[in-house]
């Protein structure tokens, strides 16, 4: 079998499901679907953000520098922003479960590379620099694998829900990501802390390991491999035009659609805030405001688990409360999300309040992700072309969010001092141009979108 046959497009299976039983093989296999897309998502990005974890105990023990750390992150999201382009094309005409698959085992792979490089660091006395070029290109290979998760996790929405309630769905599928942040801080932390930064990695591996099995297991590319008709039969919805161009036609109208290009905008500000968060928050809330890696690691894990809850609440706000209008709960959650974003930067508090202060952020910008990085462009694309809207939006927003992991690491070194003679972990970090640099993307976040929504509705 070559590498074309094996990763296209299932074909329609020969054997047929008898029509008594369309309706229950239908819902057991979507549940079990989406369910594991949805699993093994969340446990994408436990190998995606391992790395920023251990961001402190590399600066404290003097192998990398803030600006190298950013060049490093910077790295993977410059390849996870071409790669998402590319496979959001690519995944439109793929096998979602093989597709799917290897990259997250390739990604595991490579966390496990680092963790060992790691080990060979302290034990054969590595030279920093060597070190840097080989996280380098490791974490941007890891970019690219990382690039296949995503557009074959909504692709797999697009092939098994109808219309009507593949909003709800995305919803859903949307707060992957923040489980798995919630696990990646709350419990790499801990190992990061017990045994070693090196140990982080191997601990991230075994996770995304886990999640390709459990895409092996669970996920079914389409409703016709499996002897069910297709989606439009099942659910009785109308067969559109566009259902029955060619994929490679419909991609082209997207990319010429004004729309996904205002999306894609908006889209890289959000962004911007988010893994400005993400990326630099543990750092923050150990120089800036005193906390412990393992009391930083869990303000940073348990906040991220509100992310949940407003990804969910998006869905429902904008198809329940608002009918369908997507501006609305943009604008309400844009203000919350910056009034929490200001109070946790440049505000006091212990632990608790810190937390809540990232909680009411995650919350209200998960909001923003869902319904401006997401629904959006699904409500304007043909379900054919989903992957392609995605790949413009991803390409879009991940470059822009490698630009700050570098801007934010070059503001962060560049206003931090250290006295003559003194240890590296005692330097003192200010953190306000940097952080007037988050807030600032997190206003035009939701200013953009609201400011576009006509040539939206358009």
């Amino acid at each position: 079998m070559s590498l074309y046959s094996y990763y296209r497009i299932s074909k329609p299976s020969k054997w047929k499901v008898s029509k008594q039983q369309v309706q229950p093989v239908y819902r057991r296999l979507r549940n079990r679907t989406f369910w594991g897309v949805t699993v093994a998502y969340s446990l994408f990005y436990v190998c995606r953000l391992a790395f920023n974890v251990m961001k402190q105990p590399l600066v404290d023990e003097g192998i990398f520098t803030a600006g190298q750390l950013g060049i490093i992150g910077s790295v993977l999201l410059f390849t996870y922003a071409f790669g998402k382009f590319l496979n959001g094309f690519i995944a439109d005409y793929c096998n979602i479960k093989r597709f799917m698959a290897t990259g997250l085992f390739v990604s595991a792979l490579i966390n496990f590379l680092m963790g060992a490089l790691g080990l060979l660091h302290g034990w054969l006395g590595m030279e920093s620099l060597v070190l840097l070029i080989l996280f380098s290109i490791l974490w941007g290979l890891n970019g690219w694998f990382q690039s296949m998760g995503s557009p074959p996790g909504i692709i797999s929405l697009s092939r098994w829900f109808p219309l009507a309630k593949r909003g709800t769905y995305y919803s859903i599928f949307s707060a992957t990501p923040y489980i798995g942040k919630a696990i990646l801080y709350s419990v790499l932390s801990l190992v990061v802390g017990w045994i070693g930064w090196q140990y982080g990695f191997v601990f991230a591996s075994f996770g995304g390991l886990v999640g390709a099995m459990v895409i092996v297991l669970f996920v079914s590319d389409t409703p016709e491999s499996r002897g069910l008709p297709s989606i439009q039969k099942i659910s009785g919805e109308a067969v559109r035009q566009t259902d029955k161009m060619p994929t490679r036609e419909l991609q082209k109208m997207v990319v010429r659609h004004p729309g996904i290009w205002v999306i894609a905008v908006s889209s890289i500000f959000v962004y911007i805030a988010q893994y400005g968060i993400s990326n630099w928050g543990t750092l923050f809330l150990q120089k800036a405001k005193g906390f412990s890696i393992e009391s930083a690691g869990s303000i940073i894990g348990l906040s991220e688990a509100a992310g949940v809850a407003g990804t969910v609440l998006a869905g429902w706000l904008s198809d329940t409360v608002f009918k369908g209008n997507r501006i609305r709960p943009v604008l309400i959650s844009g203000f919350i999300c910056l009034g929490a974003l200001a109070v946790f930067l440049f505000g006091e508090g212990g632990y608790l309040a810190n937390l809540a202060y990232l909680a009411v952020f995650s919350l209200s910008i998960a909001v923003l992700y869902c319904i401006v990085a997401g629904l959006m462009a699904l409500d304007i694309v043909p379900r054919k072309a989903t992957g392609a809207a995605l790949g413009i939006v991803g390409l879009s927003s991940y470059t822009f969010a490698a630009f700050q992991d570098l801007i934010s690491g070059f503001l962060i070194q560049g206003h931090t001092v250290s006295a003559s003679g003194a240890p590296i972990a005692e330097a003192t970090y200010n953190f306000a141009p940097v952080s007037f640099f988050w807030l600032a993307a997190c206003f035009l976040a939701f200013l953009v979108p609201v400011c576009s929504w006509r040539l939206l509705k358009k």
